[in-house]
């Protein structure tokens, strides 16, 4: 069974063996979360992200799903890019969400990976109520059968983190 802790601070100064970026499905950086680990980690990550897109995903990665990189100079040994949807009122999109933590968990465990920390998917410009998001990145990895013994969520902010601890409890 995964170990989940709750840290509130800064996902790239986490040391874990993955750490998982919020991304657009670009790859190529962006703001919140995903500029954050493209800035500390270095061009090294750009590279890998661009190989991909080279390769593999031309047309970017879909939401929902997930793919690993090199962490660059963040102390972690690897990078999970996961594209989180963009909440919607009109249309129920948890199971993609749901399907972030999954796939993230998924590529940990063909990596090797046995600790990963997680930011609070889709809840800053894609605007998912982080109440909601923490509900379904909890119970997702709660459920799912992952060799990954460890699973930390580091949450920027007081309102993120109450809302995982809530879930916690």
């Amino acid at each position: 069974m995964v170990t989940i802790r709750l840290v509130q601070g800064d996902i790239t100064e986490q040391s874990a063996d993955a750490v998982v970026n919020a991304a657009n499905s670009s790859l190529l950086g962006g703001g919140g979360v995903d500029g954050a680990i493209h800035r500390a980690g270095g061009p090294e990550i750009l590279a890998e992200c661009r190989a991909l897109r080279a390769s593999r995903y031309g047309r970017g990665l879909p939401v929902g799903q997930a793919v690993a990189t090199t962490a660059g100079r963040l102390p972690a040994r690897w990078v999970i890019h996961t594209v989180g949807p963009v909440f919607s009122r009109e249309e129920d999109r948890s199971e993609l969400l749901a399907s972030c933590h999954r796939e993230s968990l998924r590529i940990a465990d063909e990596i090797g990976a046995r600790t990963v920390a997680f930011p609070a998917v889709s809840t800053g410009v894609y605007g998912w109520p982080p109440e909601d998001a923490a509900r379904i990145a909890v119970e997702t990895v709660r459920a799912a059968r992952t060799s990954v013994e460890e699973v930390r969520f580091v949450l920027f902010d007081e309102r993120a983190y109450r809302a995982f601890a809530e879930r916690l409890d």
